[in-house]
């Protein structure tokens, strides 16, 4: 599984492994209610299996949102309690709602209403000095009563206030043995681990405890390390494509976002470091970082770029 994504990474991922499952950045349910739907809705057939994560705590306006996501086409619809961020915490959303277990099982009860595809939630071990594992026993067991029946638990606290979110990607240390022993307590539940995971040996592993893993900033930084994922989690050998038959199956896209309006840096972005550890990768790198801004850039900038590999 893989972590909040655009569009044009969750493309990306798709060429390169066929059994991810991809997550769009969250969306606030108000944006969905009141703002441009297709902005943040619309996304590409082959992406799926893909899932939208809603951010709120109203539960008819979530409701709502769900609704509207799954005429979309979603396979899953996420609620976050994991994000820490002060923006988000203003507006009751994110991790700050691991406060109000029954606030949140009340939101999630609503959105199974709405839909037919499951409501899933996303969420920490605890959040500044509620950080104990039967904090985490009792929310968890809420959420079960709420009828949801998989939970993606990022294993470490959110510490919401005097840490941005980025530091709380690191700090405080992540345990794993907390998302184990939930995983025990609740045999029925899905259990998803995040947090700290670079390798597919690490994947495998923690597969003997748990029930997926999802993947952030390693798939991001490192897009490559998803093409032995269908081999070594998934059991599927079928070829892989080489990076250069990536890149070149990459640029259909980058056209028809081109055609519809979109520069090409918002896509090429992504795949600044698909040739990581690779001969002339610096090359192509530099080549798309200092041409994919310019204001006249066209999708040829691509190819361009993997005309510096050797």
């Amino acid at each position: 599984m893989m972590e909040w994504t655009t569009p044009a990474f969750r493309y990306l991922a798709r060429l390169i492994s066929r059994h991810t499952l991809l997550y769009t950045a969250m969306v606030v349910a108000q944006a969905i209610l009141r703002g441009d739907r297709d902005r943040f809705l619309a996304f590409s057939d082959e992406e799926h299996p893909v899932a939208l994560q809603l951010g709120g705590s109203e539960p008819a306006s979530l409701a709502e949102a769900a609704r509207i996501s799954e005429q979309y086409g979603y396979d899953e619809i996420n609620l976050n309690v994991g994000c820490p961020s002060d923006r988000v915490q203003q507006g009751k959303i994110g991790a700050v709602l691991m406060a109000e277990p029954d606030l949140v099982g009340e939101c999630v009860e609503a959105m199974q209403a709405a839909v037919t595809v499951p409501v899933t939630v996303k969420t920490r071990i605890g959040i500044d000095d509620q950080d104990d594992y039967d904090f985490l026993y009792r929310f968890v067991a809420r959420m079960e009563q709420a009828g949801c029946t998989s939970l993606t638990i990022h294993a470490r606290k959110a510490i919401l206030s005097g840490l941005s979110p980025k530091e709380n990607r690191e700090i405080p240390p992540l345990i794993y043995q907390r998302a184990y022993a939930i995983k025990q307590a609740f045999p029925h539940m899905e259990i998803i681990l995040n947090g700290g995971v670079k390798t597919l040996q690490e994947v495998h592993d923690h597969l003997g405890e748990v029930d997926g893993v999802m993947i952030g900033r390693e798939a991001y930084q490192n897009p490559w390390f998803l093409a032995e994922a269908d081999r070594i989690v998934f059991g599927d050998d079928h070829p892989v494509p080489t990076r250069r038959e990536v890149a070149e199956q990459f640029l259909p896209y980058v056209e028809r976002r081109y055609a519809q309006g979109h520069a090409p840096r918002h896509a090429l972005r992504h795949i600044l470091n698909l040739f990581q550890g690779e001969p002339g990768a610096r090359k192509f790198r530099r080549h798309l970082s200092e041409n994919m801004h310019r204001t006249d850039t066209t999708p040829q900038v691509l190819m361009d770029a993997l005309a510096q590999l050797p």
